[in-house]
């Protein structure tokens, strides 16, 4: 266990945090009796569960198939106002040209 002075806590506070995640524990001291201890809030982590989730979340199957021409115009800067099922897809935008125009 760690001792410190109250000047000491405020100016390394990191360090002792990091220390007390750690397992430590850290005793702090007024005129060298101490007032506080800082120990660590939460102890180890439960482990983790292996199919915790089955059952309540549902991925369709179609899940990894091609978008459609809709979305896919979507993500290549289409508007979607301005989509209807029969429009062609939207080329890609340039986008703002960098460095200076001539």
């Amino acid at each position: 266990m760690l001792t410190v002075n109250v000047h000491e806590a405020k100016t390394q506070l990191s360090k002792l945090l990091e220390a007390v995640e750690a397992g430590g524990e850290v005793t702090i001291a007024r005129a060298g009796r101490p007032v506080a201890k800082l120990v660590g809030l939460a102890g180890k982590r439960p482990p983790r569960r292996l199919g915790g989730l089955i059952g309540k979340i549902n991925i369709p199957e179609d899940f990894d198939a091609p978008l459609s021409a809709d979305v896919l115009a979507l993500f290549q800067g289409g508007n979607a106002a301005n989509l209807s099922p029969l429009a062609p897809p939207v080329a890609p935008s340039q986008g703002p040209r960098k460095g200076r125009s001539r």
